[in-house]
């Protein structure tokens, strides 16, 4: 056997030698994990301010995209100030989505530098009175929450859209099909609010901060927040003894606190409005710890919220 192979060489040495050369291209290829130019494709960094605007950018992108949410779980995204490694990322993404308006202005200043494009939300989304929301909010100061109403949700969708559409053309079916599909669920979402927040005994929210504007408006409900639209500002005196009157006059069962915010203030009103519940309520501005071990998502907790809600204003159970 041996003899026969020598003899085949020396009558195709050249052929033996190309033999070898293809043998070992392949075989470093396999090693390195290459692949045939052509076969692989990148994906779109993608980089996003806050939880809401990561969640909108996955969905729509899908496989094409790769995001980073700079804004890590638990914090809070109004003060975020960011390190080294976020700022690289938002610099270098393909990319950056951001809600703009200085509702993140460490964010958005850093947003400035970049080479690429960056898409302001907020400058394109109408609220359900048909206004702009980055020039009037709902309580006169600009109230940044537009993601609590799916249907302005639905809007920022859409604007992440032809964002990315314009980033990546080539994605652009990709980008429609998976936008179609979010903006489905997210009409459902608003009639499942819709249906449920019908012929409720109550209308008046008591929340820790003002965040909720934009589902009150959209839904018929009113607000009224223990602090302002920033959840670190903490009300004086004469506000928490108006508010536990007004609870007390309207029949308020429940004041809402926030997981990322000191539920101390929200306790203080309960007690002197005669010994309400305190309820968490999510703002949806960044996932905790917890929600993300749990798997937690845009949907979930925004049916979640809309139980507690139902429940303490009274709304009629679930058909």
């Amino acid at each position: 056997m041996v003899r026969l192979i020598l003899i085949v060489l020396r009558r195709w040495p050249s052929t033996f030698a190309a033999l070898v050369i293809v043998a070992t291209v392949v075989g470093a290829a396999t090693v390195s994990g290459a692949e045939p130019a052509g076969a692989a494709r990148s994906k779109v960094s993608v980089a996003a301010a806050f939880y809401p605007v990561a969640f909108a950018a996955q969905r729509v992108g899908g496989a094409r995209v790769t995001v980073t949410n700079l804004t890590p779980a638990g914090a809070e995204p109004h003060d975020l100030e960011l390190n080294s490694d976020q700022l690289d990322t938002l610099l270098d993404a393909k990319i950056a989505f951001v809600l703009g308006s200085d509702f993140q202005p460490a964010v958005e200043k850093a947003a400035d530098r970049r080479d690429g494009p960056t898409v302001a939300l907020l400058p394109k989304l109408v609220d359900a009175r048909g206004k702009n929301v980055a020039k009037e909010g709902q309580t006169g100061a600009l109230d940044p929450h537009v993601w609590l109403d799916p249907v302005v949700m639905s809007q920022l969708v859409g604007e992440i859209e032809r964002g990315l559409a314009a980033a990546d053309p080539e994605g652009a079916p990709t980008y429609e099909k998976n936008t179609h599909a979010l903006q489905g669920r997210l009409a459902a979402l608003d009639s499942r609010y819709r249906a449920r927040l019908t012929g409720c005994a109550r209308n008046l929210l008591v929340t820790s901060h003002e965040a909720f504007g934009y589902l009150a408006v959209r839904y018929g409900l009113r607000q009224q927040g223990v602090g302002g639209i920033s959840p670190d500002q903490e009300p004086d005196p004469a506000r928490l003894g108006e508010l536990a009157r007004i609870a007390r006059d309207q029949g308020v069962t429940t004041v809402f606190t926030e997981e990322t915010v000191s539920p101390r203030i929200a306790q203080t009103l309960a007690r002197e409005a005669g010994g309400l519940r305190t309820e968490v309520l999510s703002p949806l501005e960044s996932l905790t710890p917890k929600e993300r071990a749990a798997k937690a998502d845009y949907f979930t907790l925004m049916d979640a919220n809309l139980d507690k809600i139902a429940n303490a204003l009274g709304c009629p159970p679930r058909s």
